[in-house]
């Protein structure tokens, strides 16, 4: 039966059905999966109850190598002995729900902040790959900003004012601002990346903005003048027309384009309910050397 893409934003999103992801080894099918991905940047797949194993297999089925350098692991292990898989959850190794001062739900915190997956890396995140595990029965939707849309609003002005800003990407910046303290020793681990303001699709030729409250400076810009014109560009591309809000259901399954999205997780009462998501992404390694997989 054929792969259906059922639109859920006018820019960013569609539904995909009907497939398992665990079953699916075809390569024409992964590649209609990777031109969905071109097109509607994040892909929703409903009833997929994946297991860790199995979603890292889709993953390096999908687009090869795995990121497994996550700003976290400069703070401990996880829970799951694999750096490649993110823990993005509210429990201990336990299982109970962390307390609000400790240190792991403090830095989850920053995920509620726009941002790019991986971006403090050099190669940054291509694919991100989101298992839901266990749901809340409250709203904890995840949001996604379309960065091809925002950039394409831009005035052609603003657009030329971009062409060749570099940025540097820290993980420690968009903690800080929420008042989490790295040491010495964490700092040193986290030192992060230099990408262009600006990215272009290698596929499609598209062109979007490549932000996220990562984004500690612009190079050879005073910091406080690259800090406010990074704020004013997330501003931009965060308005609500640009923005597609995912309402999790128990097995859901979402991929997302770095590239061509920015997202955050919304608040919920997290003292309260318990909610478990594993995270994949892929490192955006030249396309040829997925190809050649």
């Amino acid at each position: 039966m054929a792969i259906r893409f059922r639109k859920l934003h006018p820019y960013v999103g569609a539904e995909v059905s009907p497939i398992d992801l665990r079953q699916c080894h075809d390569r024409a099918e992964l590649e209609q999966l990777r031109a969905g991905m071109d097109e509607y940047g994040v892909l929703v797949f409903r009833n997929q109850p994946f297991t860790d194993a199995e979603q890292l297999a889709f993953a390096q089925r999908f687009d090869g190598v795995l990121h497994a350098k996550p700003g976290a692991a400069a703070l401990g292990a996880n829970r799951f002995g694999n750096e490649a898989i993110a823990d993005i959850s509210n429990v201990d190794n336990d299982g109970r729900i962390l307390a609000a001062d400790d240190r792991k739900r403090a830095y989850s915190l920053g995920n509620r902040l726009w941002h790019t997956d991986a971006s403090f890396q050099d190669p940054a995140g291509r694919y991100s790959t989101l298992s839901a595990r266990v749901i809340p029965k409250v709203n904890a939707n995840t949001e996604f900003a379309d960065m091809r849309a925002a950039y394409d609003a831009l005035s052609d002005a603003r657009k030329q004012s971009l062409e060749g800003l570099r940025v540097h990407h820290t993980i420690t910046r968009s903690r800080e601002i929420l008042g989490f303290e790295f040491s010495a020793e964490e700092k040193q681990k986290l030192k992060g990346a230099i990408h262009p303001i600006t990215r272009v699709n290698p596929r499609t030729g598209r062109k979007c903005l490549y932000l996220a409250s990562h984004a500690a400076r612009i190079i050879d810009w005073p910091v406080a003048d690259g800090l406010l014109f990074v704020m004013e560009l997330m501003e931009h591309a965060t308005q609500p027309r640009f923005v597609y809000s995912h309402e999790w259901r128990d097995g859901d399954f979402v991929i997302w384009d770095n590239l061509a999205t920015m997202h955050r997780a919304t608040a919920f009462d997290d003292a309260r309910h318990h909610r478990e998501l594993r995270r994949v992404t892929t490192i955006d390694v030249p396309l040829q050397a997925v190809a050649a997989a």
